[in-house]
């Protein structure tokens, strides 16, 4: 199957409120321009040198998804281009991402990462975190970064009740939020669900997908 199959495949299947976030981490640039090529502008790295890379050689008109882990140091070297950074996980992390948005006269789009997975491995916020932080009021003076909504990966297993539960805690934390609606804070985005799992994200009420080998093939 080709890349431009298998991104029609899957876009015919997604509800229109879902956005398709193509995750593109280790792929060449020959394949990201098969997937533009047919249509896809909106594309998901998780290492900041290897996205900047692909962003100077490609089309001007593409989202950049940030869906890594995100480290201070390097945030300067997306502030001038990325769209939406998915994995925010403290507020030391959305000061710097402030700061070098401020720098590039910008205001960055940004997903706050909640830990919702039995892994040890995984990073994010939990529940009390998030409410500390969306109410303090170091966060209320970030002008530059605006907080669009929550993301979340669930627990790496084959039990589907186990998947569906984590999705529908993360669907239950946005939901206890979403009328927290202030100057840097308009919550529209669950970011939750794979290639493995995105259509049971759906029916937990995800409004974005990451899928990255159902389009490329694996890495």
């Amino acid at each position: 199957m080709s890349i431009q199959s298998n991104l029609n495949t899957i876009k015919a299947g997604l509800p229109e409120h879902v956005t398709l976030v193509a995750v593109s981490k280790t792929k060449p640039v020959l394949d990201l321009i098969q997937a533009y090529e047919a249509g896809q502008r909106i594309f998901g790295e998780n290492k900041i040198q290897e996205m900047t890379e692909k962003w100077e050689q490609m089309p001007k008109d593409i989202q950049w998804h940030m869906i890594g882990h995100v480290q201070s140091n390097k945030v300067k070297f997306m502030a001038p281009y990325v769209t939406l950074i998915h994995g925010v996980d403290s507020l030391k992390l959305l000061q710097e991402i402030n700061k070098q948005a401020l720098k590039n006269n910008r205001i960055i789009d940004c997903l706050l990462q909640i830990y919702i997975a039995e892994e040890e491995s995984k990073f994010g916020l939990d529940e009390n975190e998030l409410n500390q932080l969306l109410t303090s009021a170091e966060f209320k003076e970030l002008k530059n970064i605006r907080i669009l909504g929550l993301m979340g990966m669930a627990t790496f297993t084959d039990d589907q009740n186990q998947i569906k539960k984590e999705f529908t805690h993360l669907k239950n934390i946005f939901d206890s939020i979403k009328d927290l609606q202030t100057e840097n804070c308009s919550l529209n985005t669950i970011s939750m669900g794979m290639s493995g799992d995105y259509q049971l994200a759906i029916e937990c009420g995800s409004t974005m997908v990451r899928i990255g080998s159902s389009i490329f093939g694996g890495r």
